[in-house]
């Protein structure tokens, strides 16, 4: 139980009462502010993404553009916008968790990662439909370009996309769901446990 314990509350530098509380705040702070991305429909998250859309927009662009100056096939270049997106947050929280040894870094990280993946999900159940908006302007009726049109076509699954949609969109959520009680259970374990790094100020001469 002591090990179990140590993989999912790794020790690390003891934080400050005020880090503990700051860090509680946020989390609790990005639950509130995540409550409608639980409850909105898949179709219409689509098309109210919120401002996170515009985050993950750059690593998707980025996730086509590296693959595509390094030669690599198309599906790979396609595929690795949305890869991108995901993969990059899950990278940081991976670097918060084995560095630093810093589960509630790494729960945001997953929270973020877990965003991610719900904001892909959108677009792949408009893989027939075509009529989210691209970002090149008009939607995918009007332009050629739309990513998952052309990946479940490519793999003979098209006719699945509204299904591989809510199964994603479901993945994110359970994945930010996990993260926010990992986080929380990290900084409540921490001050139960962990000594403080102010505490020996507090205890006085």
């Amino acid at each position: 139980m002591h090990r179990l314990l140590l993989v999912i509350f790794p020790a690390h530098a003891p934080r400050a009462t005020w880090n503990l509380v700051a860090s509680a705040l946020f989390m609790l702070g990005l639950v509130a502010w995540s409550a409608r991305y639980f409850t909105i429909a898949v179709d219409d998250l689509g098309w109210a993404p919120g401002w996170m859309h515009n985050v993950h927009l750059i690593f998707h662009e980025a996730g086509h553009a590296i693959p595509m100056m390094l030669g690599t096939p198309r599906t790979f270049m396609v595929f690795m916008g949305s890869g991108l997106q995901v993969l990059f947050p899950l990278g940081i929280a991976v670097a918060f968790y084995v560095k630093n040894r810093d589960a509630y870094g790494a729960a945001v990280c997953l929270w973020w990662a877990g965003h991610a993946t719900l904001d892909v999900a959108p677009y792949i159940a408009d893989a027939r439909a075509l009529e989210l908006p691209l970002l090149g302007g008009g939607n995918g009726r009007e332009i050629e370009g739309h990513d998952w049109e052309y990946l479940l076509g490519h793999w003979s699954a098209l006719h699945l996309d509204t299904r591989i949609g809510a199964a994603t969109a479901l993945a994110g959520r359970a994945t930010m769901a996990a993260a926010f009680a990992w986080g929380l259970a990290t900084l409540a374990y921490e001050a139960w446990f962990f000594p403080r790094e102010d505490a020996g100020e507090d205890a006085g001469p």
